[in-house]
């Protein structure tokens, strides 16, 4: 029953999205070459999908997201499971982390197509540097504020490295390493189309880019449509996974 309202819910925000849209091009009177309608981009997409081409460029794009995101991810709460029992070495690290971190990946792409070439590389460094801040952050945020009490039971019951790490620490902090790694799905999706735009041939950043050049904005508004549907369904899959996580470690 709830999935049942799950989906009539996604499916009365999407009819009321397109009636808005069509509406606001009627009131506006907008030229269909500068403000697609409904219709022509629906028309757009089953051309992408019918030439082969949509997959192939998602295709692309999931290979360097998830290189990208599960490379950063694995990094980050590995040093952060590290860092968060090291305080004095956090509070060394802290200053520089907070310095790269408001800095966008993009800003970086001059020195990474310099360092990387172009192709997939430079877009996999930007995920893994859009996705890695968030979760090293909340990681060790996470693991300083484990409960005093877990650790002083675990250390009367003599559990030492590294259980007590796999079986106290890293299930304690697992609710604030779910977030970042919501948080770094986000910001490394956004940036994946931001590396795409810059010197890649392939993925949806690139069809994007391709189809503005052409001036398609049907096509630049598939893609578009395509991003965030794709963004959605990664964060889904996501709480999934934490959910099964937590089964297993009886926190569900």
């Amino acid at each position: 029953m709830k999935v049942l309202n799950k989906s009539m819910n996604v499916i009365y925000a999407v009819v009321a999205v397109v009636v808005i849209w069509q509406v606001a091009i009627w009131m506006t009177d907008i030229e269909e070459a500068l403000f697609p309608p409904p219709l022509t981009v629906a028309q757009a997409i089953v051309s992408l999908v019918a030439d082969g081409s949509l997959f192939e460029h998602l295709n692309i794009s999931m290979f360097r997201f998830l290189t990208g995101y599960l490379s950063a991810a694995i990094i980050a709460i590995l040093l952060g499971l590290f860092l968060g029992r090291m305080t004095r070495l956090w509070n060394v690290v802290d200053p520089v982390v907070q310095v790269l971190r408001p800095v966008a990946p993009i800003a970086w792409s001059p020195f990474i197509v310099l360092w990387f070439g172009i192709g997939s590389a430079p877009a996999i460094v930007i995920i893994f540097i859009a996705a890695f801040f968030p979760i090293l952050l909340t990681t060790v945020s996470g693991v300083k504020s484990v409960d005093e009490t877990y650790l002083k039971l675990a250390k009367n019951l003599e559990i030492k490295q590294p259980y007590l790490m796999w079986k106290v620490i890293l299930p304690a902090a697992f609710p604030s390493i779910a977030n970042g790694l919501h948080i770094g799905v986000g910001t490394a999706w956004i940036f994946l189309v931001s590396g795409e735009m810059v010197g890649a041939q392939s993925g949806l950043g690139y069809l994007i880019v391709d189809a503005r050049n052409l001036l398609r904005l049907d096509l630049v508004l598939a893609g578009i449509i395509f991003i965030g549907v794709s963004g959605l369904l990664l964060d889904r899959l996501i709480r999934l996974l934490e959910k099964w996580i937590e089964k297993q470690w009886g926190m569900a």
